[in-house]
């Protein structure tokens, strides 16, 4: 069943959504649909895709690392020193 919603935008954004719906030959109502079917289900669909398998988990805790570790600034050091 279908129910129709009204909604206030911008006129600049409904334009350019206009335009961009028929550059891809939808209209703006099925875009606007298909986009809030994929935020909703995709936080379902992420809650079931995070289940951490048995390997994983057996190997938590493995390595110790120091809390203070900064593991985006030693990557990055690393990638300045592959790609010198």
């Amino acid at each position: 069943m279908n129910t129709e919603l009204t909604i206030q935008l911008d006129d600049n954004l409904i334009h350019a959504a206009e335009m961009y719906a028929c550059e891809k030959n939808v209209s703006l109502s099925k875009m606007i649909e298909v986009y809030l079917r994929s935020i909703v289900f995709e936080k379902s669909a992420k809650e079931e895709d995070d289940e951490i398998t048995p390997l994983v988990k057996s190997l938590c805790g493995v390595i110790e690392s120091p809390h203070d570790f900064d593991y985006k600034s030693e990557y990055g050091n690393y990638l300045i020193q592959k790609y010198k």
